[in-house]
């Protein structure tokens, strides 16, 4: 797959001189951290082949932004997903580059893919993904693609953080052991403790195995955006 077979959801400019500082500056204003970064010529990932991609995730900045804006007042479906599409094209515009998205297919834009391949996202014991800072609560609501390379950081790990957490509260913190080492993940058992009084604390406050990860507390989040995400998930 070539970036012409992504898809046609992208905002193009001409390139500029651009540094990594100002695309997490830029991101930041809009209540979005860069949260991976990777060059495709060197790190080889599905569907694109040269230049810079920079994944965006929410900021503790995040949550009060969309709370003002018109897809939250809106009630319209998927307001977040459409709050990112706004954000991130304007971004892409602004910035010269073009905007990916993890939503809107299929077919999907290989997201997972990216991150693992940006070297701040690992596969946990869980096998749900880890942040290096953000822990298990990641929401990535999109990418911004240069066709230039730009200068960036090397990932802050080694390697994954997983490996040093002896204690692995990810497969113990879920009341119906949903979560087992390798896989897989127990979906029906989820959704069907989910369904019940027990399962409300989950409801509003998000997956026990996701809050357990002890990086997830690095991770900023409104308690409001994860009710949010979770309602989503398991809509009643």
């Amino acid at each position: 797959m070539t970036q012409t077979d992504l898809p046609d959801h992208r905002a193009q400019g001409a390139q500029g001189v651009l540094s990594y500082p100002e695309i997490e500056a830029a991101a930041a204003q809009a209540g979005l951290a860069v949260c991976g970064a990777l060059h495709p010529a060197r790190q080889p990932v599905k569907a694109l082949e040269d230049g810079t991609l920079i994944l965006l995730g929410t900021a503790a900045a995040f949550w009060p932004a969309f709370k003002i804006s018109p897809e939250y007042r809106d009630g319209a479906p998927h307001p977040v997903d459409r709050w990112s599409e706004r954000v991130v094209s304007a971004l892409a515009q602004d910035l010269r580059g073009s905007a990916y998205f993890p939503f809107g297919g299929p077919p999907y834009t290989p997201f997972i893919n990216w991150a693992l391949a940006s070297g701040r996202f690992f596969t946990s014991p869980s096998q749900m993904m880890v942040h290096d800072r953000a822990g298990m609560l990641i929401s990535l609501r999109g990418s911004l693609h240069f066709k230039q390379e730009i200068d960036i950081p090397p990932p802050p790990l080694a390697e994954s953080p997983c490996r040093s957490c002896h204690s692995r509260p990810c497969l113990s913190a879920c009341p119906v052991s949903a979560l087992a080492d390798g896989g897989p993940y127990d979906l029906a058992a989820c959704h069907d403790y989910l369904d019940t009084p027990a399962g409300t604390g989950c409801l509003a406050g998000g997956c026990l195995a996701r809050r357990a990860c002890p990086l997830s507390r690095n991770a900023g989040r409104d308690p409001e955006q994860t009710a949010h995400h979770m309602r989503h998930f398991h809509p009643q």
